[in-house]
């Protein structure tokens, strides 16, 4: 019996899929004004034609490479905040803090914040902002605001401000650590930051305070 015949759709779907990480190794590396379609189209082993047919052409290219890495980050921030329910609240928050902060410090998300800096287009942001961090806020602003509910929390007024707070108390420390990207954190610093925001956070919105 012949094998099957291969999915033209699959096969269009793992082309596109090569040529935005090869465009996302090739931007990293370069930047976006330095990266070439040449050495992308090299990168991925696809003719330049082929980018063009997919894309359009290297600005639209980007800004799709900033979305695939945003829907990534999404999922990978989401899986963190679902770690936040029942149990120890210190040792919740604590769970769910430390995997927010790995995906912070993902090479991944690191190259994609060195990407958006060195852009200076703000529209970039609202890519990332739509597609990523508001949503992981939302999420995380809900998981609080179950727990306020529960009487574990006393947030005081919108939930969203609490989730930002939280947010912020990983990610500042984490970006002066880290020298703005360009330093990896060791695990036992990451656990630091995160011990150090639950405990802020839960002086601030613990409902034994």
């Amino acid at each position: 019996m012949r094998g099957a015949k291969p999915n033209g759709n699959t096969g269009r779907i793992d082309k596109r899929q090569a040529i935005l990480d090869a465009a996302f190794t090739i931007f990293a590396r370069d930047g976006y004004h330095q990266a070439g379609v040449d050495a992308i189209a090299a990168e991925a082993s696809v003719a330049k034609h082929t980018i063009y047919s997919h894309f359009g052409d290297k600005e639209n290219l980007f800004r799709e490479v900033i979305a695939a890495l945003s829907d990534q980050a999404l999922t990978r921030n989401l899986a963190a905040v679902e770690l936040l329910g029942g149990g120890d609240l210190t040792a919740t928050l604590t769970a769910t803090g430390l995997r927010l902060a790995e995906c912070y410090c993902d090479e991944r998300t690191v190259a994609l914040r060195r990407l958006l800096s060195a852009s200076g287009r703000p529209e970039l942001l609202d890519i990332v902002r739509d597609r990523a961090t508001d949503r992981v806020n939302d999420a995380l602003a809900a998981r609080l605001a179950r727990l306020a509910l529960a009487g574990r929390l006393a947030l005081g007024g919108d939930p969203a401000v609490a989730a930002e707070h939280f947010g912020a108390l990983l990610t500042g420390p984490l970006e002066n650590r880290s020298r703005l990207g360009t330093r990896k954190v060791p695990q036992s610093e990451l656990r630091e930051v995160t011990e150090n925001a639950v405990t802020t956070f839960l002086r601030a919105f613990g409902n034994d305070r």
